[in-house]
């Protein structure tokens, strides 16, 4: 059914209804047979681009993604779905369901004359609010539903040809990193840099401590920042699996102080998380005094991928404050851990954060 694409798209951005990727996101619609009075509004420009989706006719509401070329595979957004899929069958979370098009497929692959093809995907639709930065009882109710989640993991039987990212030291702040180098941050100096490198060999170290046995590395969501989770009364909901891949399971715990990570109120509500765990899965007081790796080793990355994303609107309103406002934590982090390392004092009378910083 042909649709008029310039009455289709309304976004608080004026200029945004005549870009490209807006036209494709219009032309995908009607691989769902939507109605052709349907609009689409503009979410969120991240890794991907995301849409709201109404259809005036049936008074239908969805989310609809457009993929980032290059970043995940078609076979990596299939496994990505494929555990959704079950995560929600089962019961285990609620979380928003992709919906199929017309032809059945969940994966529409579309292109623009001239331009390089996009993965789209359509969810349905969920209700809710983000959470508070100081709900201490919400963040119970998050590490409630990561423990689910996790113990869903470790009794799934992935497809064969499941394919995600391994988010990893050397894939997030080492050699290979997926979201770019950590010293090309915003506002890097030598003297930032010099405490971000101490900061990530002790990481390092104390990672390779840790290893990836099953019971402590596995299939996380990666992502459970507080805009990627809906409170909708007592109920958590969790959204945005992109960034799902195989990690250490206290990642999930990081993930959820994203951007704050230096807030007084972040010890209590890290506690609140952990008291939620134990009521679904075991966590020892050696793995919760951890806790701490997984948030440095988060902050890190996020410099990096402001860095690496200073296009969109979340990098540009972090910034250089972000990467300045890393080395307080770092230097608490490099305080508190550094001397665990045997080798960390040898020939230096303090740290390297102190002797440059004082």
């Amino acid at each position: 059914m042909a649709m008029d694409t310039k009455a289709l798209v309304t976004t608080a951005d004026p200029q945004s209804g005549s870009r490209p990727i807006d036209q494709l996101a219009v032309r995908a619609l009607a691989r769902y047979g939507l109605s052709p009075a349907t609009t689409i509004t503009l979410i969120n420009i991240s890794e991907n681009i995301t849409y709201r989706v109404d259809d005036p006719a049936s008074g239908g509401r969805w989310a609809l993604r457009v993929h980032r070329d290059g970043y995940h595979s078609r076979r990596a957004i299939a496994s990505e779905l494929a555990w959704v899929r079950s995560l929600k069958q089962s019961g285990t979370i609620t979380t928003p369901a992709p919906v199929p098009g017309v032809d059945g497929d969940i994966i529409q692959t579309l292109a623009l004359d001239g331009a390089l093809p996009r993965n789209v995907v359509l969810f349905s639709w969920e209700t809710g609010a983000e959470p508070a930065t100081n709900d201490v009882a919400g963040f119970e109710k998050l590490g409630e539903t990561a423990a689910h989640m996790h113990a869903h993991v470790k009794n799934w039987s992935r497809p064969p040809w499941f394919e995600r990212h391994v988010w990893d030291f050397k894939t997030s702040i080492g050699d290979a990193p997926h979201w770019g180098r950590w010293r090309d941050g915003m506002g890097m100096t030598p003297e930032i840099e010099a405490v971000f490198a101490e900061t990530v060999s002790v990481i390092d170290h104390r990672l390779h401590g840790i290893g990836k046995g099953d019971a402590v590395f596995g299939l996380v969501h990666g992502d459970m920042r507080l805009a990627n989770l809906l409170m909708d009364g007592g109920e958590v909901k969790v959204i945005d699996f992109d960034d799902c891949g195989f990690s250490w399971y206290l990642y999930d715990c990081a993930t959820t102080v994203s951007f704050f990570e230096h807030e007084p109120a972040v010890p209590d509500l890290i506690k609140a998380w952990v008291r939620g765990y134990r009521r679904i899965g075991a966590l020892s007081a050696e793995e919760e005094a951890e806790i701490a790796t997984f948030v440095m080793l988060r902050r890190i990355l996020l410099v990096a991928w402001i860095g690496s994303h200073s296009e969109t609107d979340l990098a540009r309103s972090m910034g250089v404050a972000y990467t300045q406002g890393t080395v307080p934590p770092c230097q608490a982090y490099l305080s508190r851990f550094a001397s665990a390392r045997p080798f960390a004092s040898t020939g230096m009378a303090k740290p390297l954060w102190k002797r440059i910083f004082g």
